[in-house]
């Protein structure tokens, strides 16, 4: 099993920053991607932004292209999601997950989920 733990969440003003992180533990040798995905009130979870082992690979939501970078400290077995110029429709639950496949973190199936941790950003 791979546990996931995410931390830094919070209230922000539009156009400010925020840089969340995601910690596994566990069984990390199982994993080879890692995303971020977020769910805002009455709507359905989306896919954000995903990191590849294989080649440092990245991939985006549209939505955050240009705002959002999606990085990776293989030590510390951390993924992070630097989020700028924020909008008060990132607002959401943001839910790190993870799995051995990149594919399937980046379409919305990975088998590893965090508890998720609350962006709020005021107009």
């Amino acid at each position: 099993q791979v546990q996931l733990v995410e931390s830094g969440g919070g209230l922000v003003q539009a156009g400010g920053s925020l840089r969340l992180s995601c910690a596994a533990s566990g069984r990390t040798f199982s994993i080879y991607a890692m995303g971020w995905f977020r769910q805002a009130p009455g709507k359905e979870r989306e896919f954000v932004a995903a990191f590849s082992w294989s080649g440092g690979s990245t991939y985006y939501a549209d939505s955050v292209k240009g705002r959002f970078t999606i990085s990776r400290d293989a030590a510390r077995n951390t993924v992070y999601l630097q989020m700028n110029s924020l909008k008060p429709e990132d607002t959401a639950v943001y839910y790190c997950a993870a799995d051995r496949d990149r594919g399937t973190v980046v379409g919305g199936t990975p088998r590893y989920w965090g508890q998720g941790t609350q962006i709020t950003v005021s107009s």
